[in-house]
């Protein structure tokens, strides 16, 4: 064998070997980096789908009761009658109420929630109002509003006078359109 065809056998086979390599070093990247894209497009799919199954779970499940006293159910025991003072409103926190004794000795209990946009109303003494800290809406002493943007009076909850206990229900709200004197409770 010469050496003219030792050469051309060893620079075939360079050749070979170089285009062998590049041809690795130009398909294992490429696959290795779709198979990444791969598993992210994956991850974002499932992703996708268990945030759909979410909101679909939390559109179909029943919604749990927002008010009451977890203790005593939904009826709130608010004390005995006599403890309220005509003309006066009480918080009670717990129940998400006030409790108005009327100038009469009637009772209503009255939600906290204005039904303007839900913003929580306060009881103030001073002016003898309840005057919503988000709007400026108003309302007397029986949730009538006096003073927009609220179109209606606060919603009101069942109230029960037993044995001289007031017992207040939470578990639904009374919407109203006006006051009307057969809303107020009285004792016997």
């Amino acid at each position: 064998m010469s050496r003219l065809s030792r050469l051309n056998d060893l620079d075939e086979w360079w050749y070979a070997r170089m285009k062998n390599i590049s041809e690795k070093a130009n398909t294992e990247p490429s696959s290795s980096r779709r198979s990444v894209l791969s598993m992210i497009w994956l991850g974002l799919a499932a992703a996708a789908l268990i945030e759909f199954g979410w909101l679909v779970f939390t559109f179909f499940r029943p919604e749990k009761p927002r008010f009451g006293n977890k203790n005593t159910g939904l009826e709130v025991e608010a004390g005995p009658a006599d403890n309220f003072k005509p003309n006066t409103v009480t918080a009670f926190p717990r129940g998400h109420f006030y409790l108005a004794c009327l100038q009469d000795g009637g009772f209503l209990a009255l939600s906290r929630r204005c039904t303007h946009l839900g913003c929580t109303v306060p009881w103030v003494e001073g002016e003898h109002q309840f005057i919503c800290p988000c709007h400026s809406s108003v309302f007397d002493i029986r949730g009538n509003a006096i003073k927009t943007p609220a179109s209606r009076p606060l919603d009101l909850f069942r109230v029960r006078i037993e044995n001289n206990i007031i017992f207040v229900d939470t578990a639904d709200r009374i919407k109203r359109t006006a006051f009307r004197d057969s809303q107020a409770v009285y004792t016997n």
